[in-house]
């Protein structure tokens, strides 16, 4: 029993070695990487260490709800020290912050064990806090780390008994029932959630370890990262129109199962015939080893399933009636469903088109590659069939993808001429141009654009802007006019990869939107108004710069479009819909985002809380759900020759035409469209 102990006292050690080698393999390449490529890499000094700290910390515990204050002034030794550990290969250090953030969990874990005996109180004695700058402190000692656990488990308890009853009246009078049933599944989920924690892909210590690699990068800027070889494929699934997959999606279910919840159609998975929806997934196994389900997240799972080096993998699954199947599936080449393209036409007097673009994917595995600007050219190519006098162009929630595919789309409504400026470092300027003469779309152009739309969306507004050859209508856009190349690590299959911001991209004034964004020419309201997520908000962002114009662009004649604008503020201050917007935006931003202060936790509060959210939100929706089309969405011929094969396509095809006659930002889009024609 002994000589066992020891042996497995010298394996572990031996593992930890291994780890920490890998580690230092990995620190190395990446400060190699940055200091090669990044378009503007920042020096290995204090400064660096001192970003470095911060990002890392946040990262490793993210709420703060691990770490004690003492923790904290233990890791400040190394504040200004990490540059140092850089420059001399020293790796060690990591192994202290995986430690102390073992012991924390497990600590919690114990806290919260404790707490199915105890007696709960709700009466509001103790306050919830909210601080909206999230610079919380960390426990002061065990006891606030208990005490903190303790009001998490009753507010989750409180939450759970008013999303699960509308009248305060029924849950007080059954509340000591109620209390009793609820208590322990919210605090064996909570145990649970810690246990995903600690069971996620490489475990507490590569946690850490990545965490710090990310870090390393993003000081550089916030678009920079450390990706896994799973990280890397969903990246790329966002950017392409094809990938390998075994069409299978999942999720978390209530009782905290992983479930599937979507099986692609044409894939291996639809293909067997043996996989359902809401089977649950009890187990994976491939060359790499098997992961049981059991609390891990529904993250760590699409990580394994969708791992570039894993080609196979034998599901464990339990069916609807209990049996148990064991299915093995290799993947096979998929089309990316949500990046495709379709037009509709918004017919009232005038025949307007509607194309929304999701993503700007492309052929990732050809560099001739067709992607979003072909489908696109194909839509408008069937829209102007129908008679068209105008387009519409939805970009809203679109992230961006490939800029070759911006600056394809961008050509396809000029005549020819610069679209952007790319500079990359150390390099002199390039230009992209539009190579061919003439456009596909001569007609008006409205653009849709939100806080969300970003990068490559950018590219394309702006240079539509630019070109005076749309209008630009919404809000303003996230602001990154930054360009990025993923790149392996180490030289080895089993590498993980560095997403590195490589260049630079200026409109074609030379102008930059960094950290500015695309401002609209007609500014609509939007229930995530002054909702900070753009990039100025972000740490360590790239600051704004401009660039010399070595080719003019050629605008198009300047209109006056002031009564146009005149026309559309009138409209949005006399639509009561855009009134709920904004009402939704003001109860959103101010009383849950930004809401600062203490509140006592008892049940009166969080049902209170609770309900007028709902009432906000299903008042919005509700306006929605009653707005009156002002034009009828029709398919295009194609589209209906189409859908007369595939009846659960023309399901959704209905679903999709009644959400954009509905849609407010749309029909205001319609109107601001009709009112260029009528210039």
């Amino acid at each position: 029993m002994k000589f066992y102990f020891t042996a497995l006292i010298l394996f572990i050690s031996s593992c930890l070695q291994a780890q920490n080698v890998s580690f230092c393999k990995d620190l190395q390449a990446v400060n190699t990487i940055i200091a090669d490529s990044h378009y503007s890499p920042k020096a290995v000094n204090d400064s660096l260490s001192k970003g470095v700290f911060k990002l890392f910390l946040n990262k490793i515990d993210e709420h703060q709800r691990f770490f004690l204050q003492s923790d904290i002034e233990s890791f400040k030794a190394d504040e200004f020290m990490f540059d140092d550990f850089i420059n001399n290969k020293q790796c060690d250090f990591i192994k202290r912050y995986s430690e102390v953030l073992s012991n924390r969990i497990a600590a919690s874990k114990t806290f919260l064990e404790t707490l199915k005996n105890e007696n709960l109180d709700y009466s509001g004695t103790d306050s919830l806090y909210y601080k909206s700058d999230k610079n919380y402190n960390y426990f002061k000692d065990t006891n606030a780390l208990k005490k903190y656990w303790s009001k998490r488990v009753r507010y989750r308890i409180l939450r759970k008994l008013v999303e699960n009853d509308s009248i305060l009246e029924d849950i007080i009078s059954n509340f000591k029932e109620l209390e009793k049933a609820i208590k322990p599944k919210v605090i064996d989920n909570e145990i649970c959630l810690l246990q995903e924690f600690e069971n996620s892909l490489g475990g507490i210590n590569r946690f850490v370890e990545v965490s710090f690699l990310d870090a390393l990068a993003k000081y550089q800027d916030p678009n920079s990262a450390y990706l896994s070889a799973s990280d890397k494929t969903q990246f790329e699934k966002s950017v392409s129109n094809s990938q390998l997959s075994f069409g299978i999606e999942t999720t978390k279910n209530n009782n905290g199962d992983i479930v599937i919840s979507y099986i692609s159609p044409g894939s291996t998975a639809f293909k067997n015939g043996e996989f359902e929806i809401n089977d649950v997934i009890l187990s994976l196994t491939s060359k790499r080893g098997t992961i049981e389900s059991y609390c891990l997240s529904n993250e760590t799972i699409t990580s394994f399933i969708n791992d570039d080096n894993i080609d196979e993998i034998t599901f464990r699954i339990k069916k609807k009636n209990g049996q148990i199947k064991s299915i093995k599936l290799g993947k096979s080449s998929l089309e990316v469903e949500g990046n495709s393209i379709t037009g509709f036409v918004l017919s009232e007097t005038v025949n307007i088109g509607y194309i929304q673009i999701p993503s700007f994917y492309t052929d990732t595995e050809s560099i001739n590659g067709l992607g979003v600007a072909n489908d696109v050219a194909k839509q408008i190519y069937k829209l102007q069939k129908e008679n068209i006098s105008g387009i519409i162009i939805d970009l809203r929630f679109n992230g961006g993808g490939s800029m070759k595919e911006a600056a394809d789309l961008s050509g396809m409504f000029i005549d020819r001429g610069p679209v952007a400026i790319s500079k990359v470092r150390n390099e002199e300027n390039y230009t992209i141009r539009d190579p061919n003469r003439g456009s596909i779309f001569n007609k008006p152009i409205v653009i849709l654009v939100d806080q969300f739309s970003a990068s490559a969306s950018e590219f394309f507004a702006g240079a539509m802007q630019d070109y005076n050859r749309a209008i630009i209508v919404g809000g303003t856009t996230h602001g990154k006019a930054t360009s990025q190349l993923i790149v392996p690590v180490l030289d080895n299959k089993e590498t993980n990869f560095l997403k590195l911001t490589m260049g630079q991209f200026f409109r074609v004034t030379g102008k930059s939107h960094q950290n500015l964004g695309i401002v609209p020419n007609i500014t609509l309201p939007g229930i995530y108004d002054n909702y900070k997520t753009q990039e100025k908000y972000k740490d360590f962002s790239l600051e704004n710069t401009a660039t010399d114009v070595t080719l003019k662009h050629r605008p198009k004649p300047k209109k006056d479009y002031s009564s146009i604008v005149g026309k559309s503020q009138k409209r949005i201050e006399n639509d009561s819909i855009f009134d709920t917007i904004k009402t939704f935006n003001h109860i959103f931003i101010n009383d849950y985002v930004n809401r600062t202060g203490n509140y006592p936790l008892s049940l009166a509060f969080v049902f209170n809380d609770n309900k007028k959210y709902n009432e906000a939100w299903n008042a919005y929706s509700i306006a929605v759900e009653n707005n009156k089309s002002i034009y009828q969405v029709l398919n295009t011929r194609s589209t209906n020759d189409i859908l007369s094969y595939n009846e659960e396509d023309k399901k959704l095809n209905n679903e999709l035409r009644d959400k954009i006659s509905k849609d407010p930002h749309i029909q205001e889009a319609f109107y601001i469209i009709n009112d260029i024609l009528h210039l």
